[in-house]
């Protein structure tokens, strides 16, 4: 068992919790489930929690920070800084766009769903944030049974719920511009933005222009701050590693205790759970494939007329089979550099520099995958997000990508910053924990590719691209060197 890779590990804690789900509703002991093993899954959920916001700030400093000089970065690193940007922007919007044209998270049943929703109300209101969409079951007195069946909650408590949130929501609503999105993105109190569930796009903010700043002031001076900064963010990173290396516990007791908590003792509700994740599933896979082979290709096509489609994926199937084995950009960087650098041609200095910042910044599949499944969870609550809301989440989860470290199951980090940031609850990520590690690989071909796309564009423009069509990538690189 210790010679097992991780990535086994937690798919046997996974396929364990669900099967002792899938047991304790059958038997009866939901209760026994939700009371003594679901607690681990909240202990690996505050962990991640707690360690998601200073990494996302620490990495942010560190990558913007680490650019370089800004009189010499000039043409080439805005470019690169821009399309980048725009893919992950593109990657999101397609996500976007499929998850409510399908509509997974609707195609389950209607009860569990209901069900799904009054457990959400009862939380929003445990967590001081406002229901999403206005609208209160708990105010309706036909689901005060069902709602005191699922949260154990009295007529009062839940009467006090829903008339809360009603308080809260006609106070926020007293003062507002249209320009208030963008306020509020600016904090007045940056340590209370720390402390504050919520305010990741103002932590983000504060991050990005904390690193902007660190390249305009002489090196002496910031050279220790960028090292300090560095070293804490490796000590979050080790944070993460260890707390993953436990991940095969606490994800059996994550899934148990969330599936428990869903389908109760009727074992027909744990069916409807794993029918919407088989459409959720097909959502995010549809869009990694269409960036894939066709947003990239076209892309690439409009800026470099001399590669061919065929060209293009015969010179980078080595590091796109690498990125799928490994679901790791991070590890897969140095083939990727090779594969550009020997079959497509493309000079050794925008390599060294495009790809590096790609595998910090660039990270489109799993930008798609957040917005699809942050809108997925939404639905399967019975949660109707606007358009505004839907807007903020293209713009957490473009800003948090820079902060996703390049590592297997980095996204769910971010997710849980993504959730926090438009008021879900981020312990839902245990639902579509039982496929993320499939989609990971995936999620990171896409990162790869676009890697590979941008940087292909970047050597054209700086014509610093030497492609030669009737090269065999497999005569001049080895993947096993």
């Amino acid at each position: 068992m210790k010679k097992l890779a991780l990535h086994w590990k937690i798919l046997i804690g996974m396929t364990l919790g669900i099967i002792w789900a899938l047991l304790s509703s059958s038997l009866g002991w939901s209760a026994f489930t939700i009371n003594w093993i679901d607690p681990f899954g909240t202990i690996f959920i505050n962990l991640l929690k707690l360690i998601a916001v200073p990494l996302v700030l620490f990495s942010i400093i560190s990558g913007v920070a680490n650019i370089g000089d800004p009189a010499s970065l000039g043409r080439m690193g805005g470019k690169t800084l821009l399309i980048y940007l725009i893919t992950t922007v593109m990657a999101i919007s397609l996500g976007l766009l499929l998850v409510n044209v399908i509509k997974p998270g609707k195609l389950i049943d209607e009860q569990s769903r209901i069900d799904n929703r009054i457990s959400y109300e009862i939380w929003a209101s445990s967590q001081g944030y406002q229901i999403k969409d206005g609208i209160n079951y708990l105010q309706d007195p036909a689901f005060f049974e069902r709602a005191q069946e699922i949260s154990k909650l009295s007529k009062v408590e839940l009467k006090e719920a829903s008339v809360s949130d009603k308080l809260e929501k006609a106070t926020q609503r007293k003062e507002t511009t249209p320009l208030q999105p963008l306020v509020d993105i600016v904090p007045d109190n940056f340590f209370y933005s720390l402390s504050n569930n919520g305010l990741m796009l103002q932590i983000i903010f504060f991050a990005i222009f904390f690193g902007v700043c660190l390249l305009f002031i002489p090196n002496e001076k910031s050279q220790p701050v960028l090292s300090l900064v560095d070293g804490i963010n490796e000590v979050f990173l080790k944070m993460v590693d260890i707390v993953m290396q436990a991940a095969p516990f606490f994800v059996f007791a994550l899934l148990a205790g969330v599936v428990s908590k869903m389908a109760g003792d009727d074992i027909g509700k744990v069916v409807e759970i794993f029918k919407g994740l088989s459409w959720y599933s097909l959502t995010v896979l549809i869009g990694l494939l269409l960036m894939i082979f066709v947003v990239y290709p076209s892309i690439l096509k409009a800026f470099v007329k001399k590669i061919s489609y065929k060209g293009f994926f015969k010179a980078m199937s080595p590091a796109q089979t690498l990125a799928f084995s490994t679901s790791s950009s991070a590890a897969t960087l140095p083939v990727t550099m090779e594969c550009v650098e020997q079959n497509l041609g493309i000079n050794k200095k925008i390599s060294s520099f495009v790809l590096p910042i790609g595998a910090t910044v660039n990270m489109d599949g799993t930008s798609l995958y957040q917005a699809v499944a942050v809108i997925f969870l939404a639905q399967m609550h019975m949660i109707d997000l606007t358009f505004q809301q839907q807007i903020v989440i293209v713009l957490t989860t473009t800003l948090a990508s820079i902060g996703s470290a390049a590592v297997p199951s980095a996204g769910l980090v971010m997710l849980i910053i993504v959730l926090d940031s438009v008021g879900l609850n981020p312990a839902w990520i245990a639902i579509i924990f039982p496929v993320d590690r499939i989609l990971d690989m995936f999620r990171t071909v896409v990162n790869v590719t676009g890697d590979a796309t941008v940087c292909t564009i970047i050597a054209d423009g700086e014509h610093m691209l030497d492609y030669i069509d009737e090269k065999d990538p497999t005569e001049t690189f080895d993947l096993d060197s």
